[in-house]
């Protein structure tokens, strides 16, 4: 730890005022034979003057002068800001006695010394005065780093009397985590305990108390704020003790351990989850060995003749092996996503290829137990670039979930819609038993389970829709829950990207083929500005697509393939550095050329471009020489 330098008394200033030219410099001669420095004055007015302008560490001060007394230059000395911290060292020839010392010493000087007064005396009580000046100092800089270091944590730091409990100092964090003035404690100390909320107030006291009597104080408590909001903290409280080791002060601290809270919540959710899981999963796995075992067990006791009564029993077999690979594939999905391993084989194709495998996974469960299904798709092709396979599994698992939270002879509903901005939305809507307010939320979280129907015990692993919306966002879109209530049915909403047909994509790939023509996506939230840009550039022979999102950005991107994308870093709600991530992440664009189009330009900011994965950085507005190079580059 580094420590000050020692201050030398040939860096202390002292001010020697007397009127007696032979005192005054009989006492000059002795401090200055002790190393000090000294300036000297010989009237009260003078003394004012230089305290002021030389501001020295003491003033030999003698109480009888010839326009102002002594006294009163101290106690003017004392009462001006620039010299208050000012050491005066009285003296008298004259005033010598008890009361005239003790007026001295209520005028604010530091000591008072009568004449004569010996050279080793006065050295001596200058020394003494220094010393004592230089300790108050030195404890002003700690209270002032203590001050500095607590008023920039974001812990309340506290201290208390111990005997009087009265609050002596609280940092200014208080304020941020009560959401209560401070000030207010200054007039009712108690006013921080008002803050706890109701519930964990009494404890508190009672602990705090306990406190001042010995005892531990260590709680975690919530406070709760003014606007309805809740803060758990923790608080911590220790006896300050003095150098004869007693106690005196109690320091306390308190920090917001809000997130730790909120963890330590979504830990305890999760490791029921994971029970309601482990339990779930023996159920499902025993569900179907017992009628596997019973068959098989059946058809070891019937004659071979009984060919009927061996089909069936065959039948239950297909069955039940058939949910138990769901129950697998299920799970070996969920190993795969939390390993970052699902990947998908992604393809044109037409959306009734998609729909028909779908429907004929769940047609056995409709019809055992008597669904009704209604499908309405538009009639022209609707072609996506997605994986036929993972996608059939996401509208399959909305189906299943359909028929199995509905009651028997429920209807359910495929319903498909092109909503436009090359977007196609697929609904799965029933009349079953519906979705808590509580459970819509958080209904696609992992081993998420709904209620039971009437008519059979809950079953599923809860992993279905969770999967349906993972493998809803790897296609470029997302799902969607609905439900007016209880027993008021559900709808489940994939919207995904339009893809151009096989035609569309050959005509593309046909128009691009002039010399010089590139594919291009421009990517702009301005309409006016991304309008007029897109005709330059098509004036210039390039095919354009616009978009004024990163949302309708990805669907044109996957949707059609492009030369470059050229896109403005300002785009609402995901910015331009985003958008390039995603797109750098997606195997389709991995290879697509990025072009920032940014009215910044400095290094900074072509570095933070070239790490978000873009190839070029044009600065608004872009010169189209410049413009057309770089593409003519590409």
């Amino acid at each position: 730890m580094m420590k000050d330098k020692p201050v030398s008394n040939h860096d202390i200033l002292i001010l020697n005022v007397d009127d007696n030219d032979g005192a005054r410099y009989v006492k000059t001669r002795i401090l200055q034979g002790a190393g000090f420095q000294v300036a000297e004055a010989a009237n009260g007015t003078d003394a004012l003057a230089l305290a002021r302008r030389l501001v020295p560490a003491l003033v030999l001060l003698d109480v009888k002068l010839p326009d102002i007394n002594g006294i009163e230059v101290c106690r003017q000395i004392k009462a001006d800001a620039a010299t208050s911290l000012v050491l005066v060292l009285q003296t008298s020839a004259a005033l010598t006695g008890r009361d005239d010392k003790i007026r001295g010493l209520e005028g604010g000087a530091d000591n008072y010394l009568a004449a004569p007064i010996e050279a080793d005396e006065l050295v001596a009580n200058v020394n003494a005065l220094l010393r004592l000046q230089r300790t108050q100092a030195d404890l002003r800089n700690s209270e002032e780093r203590f001050r500095q270091l607590t008023d920039n944590i974001e812990d309340v730091f506290w201290m208390f009397g111990l005997y009087s409990n009265e609050l002596l100092y609280v940092s200014k964090a208080y304020e941020a985590m009560w959401d209560r003035p401070a000030a207010q404690l200054q007039e009712r100390p108690g006013d921080w305990i008002d803050g706890i909320d109701p519930d964990d107030r009494d404890e508190v006291e009672t602990q705090w108390r306990a406190l001042q009597q010995g005892g531990h104080y260590e709680q975690e408590y919530r406070v709760r704020r003014g606007d309805g909001t809740v803060c758990w903290v923790r608080d911590r409280a220790f006896m300050v003790r003095n150098a004869s080791d007693a106690p005196y002060r109690i320091a306390r601290i308190t920090s917001d351990i809000t997130h730790r809270k909120e963890m330590e919540g979504l830990l305890h959710a999760a490791d029921e989850n994971k029970n309601d899981f482990l339990a779930t999963l023996a159920h499902e796995l025993r569900n179907p060995l017992s009628p596997i075992r019973n068959a098989v067990a059946l058809m070891g006791q019937a004659p071979a003749e009984q060919v009927e009564l061996h089909r069936k029993a065959r039948e239950v077999i297909v069955r039940q092996v058939s949910h138990l690979s769901r129950l697998v594939d299920d799970l070996l999905d969920v190993a795969r996503i939390s390993e970052g391993k699902l990947t998908l084989q992604l393809q044109q194709v037409e959306l009734h290829a998609v729909l028909e495998p779908a429907m004929e996974t769940v047609a056995p469960l409709l019809q055992s137990r008597g669904h009704a299904l209604t499908v309405e798709v538009p009639p022209q092709p609707i072609w996506l670039h997605a994986d036929p396979v993972r996608l059939a599994q996401a509208i399959g698992n909305l189906l299943h979930n359909a028929a199995k939270f509905t009651n028997r002879d429920g209807r359910i509903k495929l319903a498909v819609t092109l909503p436009g901005e090359g977007r196609v939305r697929i609904a799965v809507s029933d009349n079953g038993i519906g979705i808590t307010d509580y459970n819509l939320p958080r209904i696609f979280n992992m081993f998420s389970q709904g209620a039971a129907t009437q008519d059979r015990v809950h079953d599923g692993l809860g992993i279905g829709l969770s999967l349906v919306s993972t493998l809803a966002r790897m296609h470029g879109g997302g799902v969607t829950a609905d439900s007016p209530g209880i027993d008021q049915g559900s709808t489940f909403t994939i919207e995904l990207p339009l893809a151009a047909s096989p035609e569309e994509a050959q005509a593309v790939q046909a128009s691009a083929l002039a010399p010089g023509a590139r594919r291009l996506l421009l990517v702009d939230d301005n309409a006016d500005s991304a309008d007029v840009m897109g005709e330059l550039l098509r004036a210039m022979g390039h095919q354009v697509h616009v978009a004024h999102d990163a949302e309708g950005a990805m669907a044109l991107a996957r949707a059609h393939p492009h030369d470059a994308i050229i896109l403005d870093i300002g785009l609402p709600n995901i910015d331009g550095y985003m958008l390039a991530r995603m797109m750098r992440a997606d195997p389709l664009l991995a290879s697509t050329r990025l072009i920032a189009h940014t009215g910044y330009g400095s290094d900074t900011d072509r570095q933070k471009t070239a790490d978000a994965g873009f190839d070029f950085h044009l600065v608004k507005p872009a010169d189209f020489d410049l413009l057309e190079r770089t593409l003519a580059g590409l």
